[in-house]
């Protein structure tokens, strides 16, 4: 096949691709919609109201959803941070450190989670802390989302060192620096934008998963999205959605800023 052949002009293309697009996002946009609606039903439309927003943050439960909320975030950010600088150590050591004999099984070794179903790494984790008895509970939230994020931060981390040449690192030590002043003061400021977007894409998948922290969770212990899977099983709320379509801003609006930022590029 000719290599720029523009597959827009395939027949059916577009038809599969509005299919695809209505089938992914018309549910989201649904749950959006009603998560204005004024009704008490999620099935009436009575108008548009925030009143529901509002019964997120004072409503009878506020409380368990802002702990959720506080257990969710504060997870996000100490998983995120811890796997961003695992994911920056082992780029620097996979992309920088020549060759060496375990260089591809590391590299499979910290996409692995990511090629894994979920629940497989959920299962896996839950047999581990059970075997080695350790109390299940915040901690153990924070231990599992640390490591499945470590692939997510990887990624953008290694491109961007990927797109550094090491011509930069070698004219420092000509310079005079050490090895560590030119990873200091060379190397690390070139890969900041790589640097953000792991931590923003290891952010946002810690503070949305469901399926290992509903393995790995502690009695007493919720995050937000078990939080919802729990209110959803005593019957669908208007507040849920009104929690659910916060959520989905937020991830939207991180996943866009972790976009750009790994399109900017300060070589040039």
């Amino acid at each position: 096949m000719n290599p720029t052949t523009d597959v827009k002009t395939y027949s059916g293309f577009r038809l599969a691709t509005i299919f695809c697009m209505v089938i992914l996002y018309a549910p989201l946009i649904v749950v959006t919609i009603y998560s204005f609606n004024a009704s008490n039903s999620i099935t009436v439309w009575k108008g548009l109201s925030f009143r529901w927003y509002v019964d997120v943050f004072i409503g009878p439960e506020s409380t368990k959803f802002k702990q959720a909320a506080f257990n969710s975030f504060s997870i996000a950010f100490i998983a995120g941070t811890l796997a961003t600088c695992i994911a920056t150590a082992a780029a620097t050591a996979i992309v920088r450190g020549g060759q060496y004999r375990l260089r591809t099984p590391s590299l499979g070794l910290i996409t692995l989670p990511i090629m894994v179903p979920e629940i497989v790494l959920a299962v896996a984790t839950l047999i581990f802390f059970n075997s080695i008895g350790f109390t299940r509970g915040y901690l153990t939230i924070l231990i599992a989302h640390t490591a499945f994020c470590i692939p997510f931060a990887y990624l953008p981390i290694q491109a961007r060192m990927q797109g550094i040449e090491d011509s930069f690192e070698h004219a420092a030590m000509d310079l005079y620096a050490t090895r560590s002043q030119a990873f200091r003061r060379i190397l690390l400021p070139l890969m900041l934008p790589g640097i953000i977007s792991g931590f923003l894409l290891a952010f946002i998948v810690s503070l949305d998963d469901f399926i290992i922290t509903n393995f790995v969770k502690g009695a007493g212990i919720e995050t937000l999205p078990t939080a919802i899977f729990g209110s959803v099983k005593q019957g669908l709320k208007p507040n849920i959605m009104a929690i659910s379509t916060m959520l989905l801003c937020l991830s939207i609006v991180m996943v866009t800023i972790s976009y750009f930022i790994s399109k900017w590029d300060k070589t040039k």
